[in-house]
């Protein structure tokens, strides 16, 4: 399995008026212990992302960037795959009241398959809005359900949040993570 993180950026105004103000990025998140791998297959994800501005109570939603999954296992068969998505609180600051959007209030579609390479059959976990699922959990985002041979395939998520109405201003950020096993 192979994980890699990157940070989402969430900018929150008070009242009518959207927070204006340029977010403070950090880098990725770094593992902090070693992630075992599948030799031969990598995932590759975006290191961070700025969603936008809304108000309390307002939704917002954007694109995560290109993810892709490399799979250069060759002739193993068969060599399926499964790439899951999960993420952690939204927090601005140190966190605290009105100062977290919980990961319950995230939907997240994966949309269709952008490009590929190889054989095989690929599943986008959400191909549409209309299958948006909350990342209160870890969810498929995508699968390689058969075929054998060297293979990628590209997709281009999207998140919609819904802030709470009792949020507080500021920029928030989160680690959504992608993995393939």
């Amino acid at each position: 399995m192979r994980v890699l993180p990157f940070l989402l950026g969430l900018l929150l105004g008070v009242g009518g008026v959207p927070f204006s103000g340029e977010p403070a990025w950090g880098g990725v998140a770094p593992a902090t212990a070693p992630v075992p791998q599948v030799v031969g297959l990598d995932i590759t994800v975006p290191e961070s992302v700025h969603i936008g501005a809304t108000t309390a109570g307002g939704t917002i939603s954007g694109s995560l960037g290109t993810v892709v999954v490399e799979d250069h296992r060759g002739s193993l068969n068969p060599n399926t795959w499964t790439a899951t998505v999960s993420a952690t609180v939204f927090v601005a600051g140190a966190g605290g009241s009105g100062r977290a959007i919980a990961a319950s209030q995230v939907a997240y579609w994966s949309g269709p398959l952008v490009r590929s390479t190889g054989g095989g059959t690929l599943v986008p976990g959400q191909p549409t809005a209309a299958q948006a699922v909350t990342l209160g959990a870890t969810r498929v985002a995508f699968q390689k359900t058969a075929g054998n041979g060297n293979n990628t395939a590209t997709w281009n998520p999207t998140i919609r949040i819904n802030v709470p109405a009792t949020a507080v201003a500021g920029t928030y950020s989160a680690t959504v993570t992608h993995s393939v096993a």
